[in-house]
C-alpha cells in the first residue's frame, strides 16, 4: 500500500536532517569527533550519508507514486486489477495456501482463448486484499 512508502520517505528524510546538523551544523559534534584535524568515522558518515538517505527517500517516493493507481476492485460481476479484469464464473480456483503466511494469493481462470491464465495478488502491492478474497470466495461459492 501507499503508506509504507510514505513512513520510510520520512524516517530516511529525518535521518538525513540529523545526519547534515550533525556532520555540519553541531559545533560540539563535530569537536568531539575530530582527532587530530581529521574527522573520525561517524563525522565522515553523518557528512556523506545524506545524499545517499535522500536518494533513498526519493526512490520510495517513486514507488509510492507508482503504486498510488495501483488497485483491486471486486463488484458484483468481475475483479478488476489494473488493466485485467476477470469475471467470476471464468474462476477455476483461487489458491490461498501463502495468503496468511506470505500475503498472496493466486486466482487461476480461463481467458477469452480458452487458455488458463493466473492472477498474482499480494498485499505488498494492493491493500485490502483479505476483503477481496472473502468477496471473491463468497461470488464463486
Amino acid at each position: 500500500g501507499l503508506n509504507s512508502p510514505l513512513i520510510y520517505i520520512v524516517i530516511l528524510i529525518g535521518f538525513a536532517g540529523y545526519c547534515v546538523y550533525d556532520g555540519y551544523f553541531n559545533e560540539k559534534f563535530i569537536e568531539k569527533h575530530t582527532k587530530d584535524g581529521k574527522p573520525d568515522s561517524t563525522l565522515v558518515f553523518n557528512q556523506k550519508a545524506p545524499p545517499f538517505l535522500a536518494l533513498g527517500a526519493l526512490w520510495f517516493g517513486f514507488c509510492a507514486f507508482q503504486s498510488r493507481s495501483k488497485k483491486v476492485v471486486a463488484d458484483e460481476n468481475a475483479i478488476s486489477s489494473g488493466k485485467k479484469t476477470i469475471t467470476y464464473d471464468s474462476i477455476e480456483k483461487i489458491d490461498k495456501t501463502y495468503f496468511k503466511s506470505k500475503g498472496y494469493f493466486i486466482i487461476t481462470c480461463k481467458n477469452e482463448g480458452e487458455k488458463q491464465q493466473q492472477l498474482k495478488l499480494s498485499d505488498r502491492d494492493y491493500d485490502n486484499l483479505q476483503a477481496i478474497l472473502d468477496h471473491v470466495i463468497s461470488k464463486i461459492s
